[in-house]
């Protein structure tokens, strides 16, 4: 099953900035061979629902040997069964709308 995908990892106990934390699951999405787009709040993320559900546990298994204590993910996901559609495909749809 095919899933979009909108994930904040928010890790706990380390320190005022998580950026570094960010890199290392932007990094795993991008081993992960998934479509992934990063964003103010968090990142979108899509692939075959095994796959992004794999990802997203080695975020929390990488976050954790790096030193978070503790770890919250607020995930957003869709699936759909009566068609293909890709995040790219969502927001091109919006588009023509705004440009008709």
């Amino acid at each position: 099953m095919y899933v979009l995908m909108d994930i904040m990892v928010s890790p706990g106990g380390v320190g005022v900035s998580v950026s570094p934390y960010v890199a290392m699951c932007q990094q795993i999405f991008e081993d992960a061979g998934l479509t992934h787009t990063m964003h103010g709040y968090g990142t979108n993320v899509e692939g075959e629902w095994d796959h992004v559900m794999a990802a997203v546990k080695r975020c929390h298994e990488v976050l954790h040997d790096a030193g978070a204590v503790r770890i919250t993910s607020h995930i957003k996901l869709g699936t759909r069964n009566d068609r293909e559609q890709t995040m790219a495909d969502k927001v091109i749809s919006v588009q023509q709308k705004l440009n008709s």
